[in-house]
């Protein structure tokens, strides 16, 4: 049973890790298009920009003269290579700053709501010749030439758009003569977007919430559904070690009964007074055992609430003398000591005396069944802030830390392994705390292994 149960926990873990993978998968795609259909819908925006605006283009035009001018430089005057390279990587003059205010102004006009930087690179340079090229500057990916408007970190914008073209351009030298070249340029418009993650994840907002919400009610149900298989399975656990234990307390009063009935029928016996009057006395006590363990179990499922209590008033000192010099002689078998210290001012106690005897009485009684050969039993009480606290202490083989919190539980019983090594039913504790509870008051258990227990009790005074 508790291997299959094991495999179905098991099972239901890698289902939910398997859902969660899938909705992580699906959401993580989801994120992936809302952030291309963003940077696509960006794009589209500053395009129509470059495109469209007059003042824009013109002052692009203006950089592209001076482009093509320093180009038939180097082509036909001695600007060299690695100068030019250089001058066309220097930091721009005012006509950069004049795209870059033209530029924001109209990104300011689109009413996007967010904040774009612009610039355009140059990622290649190739002069024309009929006989062999000349490349100026060759593609770089990663280092391109800086052209116009906001200079940000290369990795952290994103490609517009890429233009390859070529044209001619022609210009008189010193002496008059007009010298024309023809050339190939790449270029790419970048945009950056500082705040585009927190953008895409505000429109998933409604998605992610909703996921959220579905991922946590899955969580919870699969919690509620193995916290209550776990539970079922203890109960069996419970109510098959109950049967077990009410079948063994009920086997030997029955097998006596049965030898008892029997021995009646026998001549000897029937003609002996004193051994018929023997024999009917095993079957009065058998059968006054019989019903107390039924008894026991009927009045033991009956809840703190259900209980009806006939309160009574009585002196502290008197109830707890009383009692305890009972219990003494009921056990007088047992190497037992108990030690009393009484609260010595008198205080007026009401309580229901049988239940509340029956309560102290499990408890003294499990002090000792689970106590050592010498038994050590001592009972505190003493008044504070209108409560009466009642501790009962013994020396014996203590109650493990986890199990602590489960011996008032209808019954349980703690066991050695597998073994319960006690016999009873597992209601003694369940019963002593349903009556302390319809009397208002708490019960705690502080226990360590080999060292003892102790329970302290605690009640209002009215």
């Amino acid at each position: 049973m508790k291997k299959k149960i094991n495999i179905l926990i098991i099972t239901a873990i890698l289902t939910l890790l398997a859902l969660t993978s899938i909705q992580a998968y699906l959401i993580y795609n989801t994120y992936e298009l809302k952030k291309k259909a963003f940077l696509n819908e960006t794009s589209e925006a500053i395009g129509r920009i470059d495109d469209e605006v007059e003042l824009v283009i013109e002052t692009a035009e203006i950089w592209g003269q001076q482009f093509a001018e320093l180009l038939w430089e180097y082509r036909f005057k001695d600007l060299e290579k690695e100068e030019l390279i250089n001058i066309l990587r220097q930091d721009k003059d005012s006509l950069s700053k004049v795209f870059n205010r033209l530029y924001q102004d109209e990104v300011k006009k689109s009413n996007l709501g967010y904040e774009i930087q612009f610039k355009k690179n140059i990622y290649s340079i190739i002069i024309l010749d009929s006989i062999a090229n000349d490349t100026v500057f060759a593609f770089n990916e990663d280092n391109p030439i800086f052209i116009l408007g906001d200079n940000f970190n290369e990795k952290e914008g994103y490609r517009v758009s890429q233009a390859r073209f070529e044209t001619d351009f022609t210009q008189a030298d010193e002496n008059g003569i007009e010298r024309t070249f023809e050339f190939r340029v790449m270029t790419r418009d970048r945009m950056s977007i500082a705040a585009w993650k927190r953008i895409v994840l505000r429109r998933m907002a409604g998605l992610l919430a909703a996921s959220a919400l579905v991922f946590l009610f899955v969580m919870g149900l699969f919690y509620y559904s193995i916290k209550n298989l776990i539970k079922q399975k203890k109960v069996a656990d419970v109510k098959t070690d109950f049967i077990n234990n009410i079948t063994h307390e009920l086997k030997t009063p029955l097998a006596t009964l049965s030898l008892a009935s029997k021995s009646l029928k026998q001549k000897k016996i029937l003609d002996s007074p004193k051994a018929f009057e023997n024999t009917l006395g095993i079957l009065d006590r058998q059968n006054s055992r019989l019903q107390k363990l039924i008894d026991q179990v009927m009045t033991n499922s009956l809840g703190s609430e259900e209980l009806v209590l006939n309160k009574e008033q009585i002196v502290d000192n008197d109830y707890f003398k009383n009692r305890i010099d009972d219990f003494e002689l009921s056990v007088q078998s047992q190497d037992l000591t108990i030690q009393r210290n009484i609260e010595p001012k008198e205080v007026m106690l009401r309580i229901d005396t049988f239940l509340f005897t029956t309560a102290l009485f499990n408890i003294l009684e499990n002090a000792v069944k689970y106590g050592k050969e010498s038994i050590e039993i001592s009972i505190n009480t003493k008044l504070m802030n209108n409560h009466y606290e009642i501790e009962i202490s013994d020396n014996g083989i203590g109650i493990p830390a986890e199990k602590q919190k489960e011996i008032f539980e209808k019954f349980y019983r703690v066991a050695s392994g597998n073994v319960h090594n006690v016999k009873g039913l597992g209601l003694g504790l369940y019963y002593a705390k349903q009556i302390i509870d319809s009397h208002g008051g708490s019960i705690e258990v502080k226990s360590d292994l080999d060292k003892g227990t102790t329970f302290t009790i605690i009640i209002p005074v009215i």
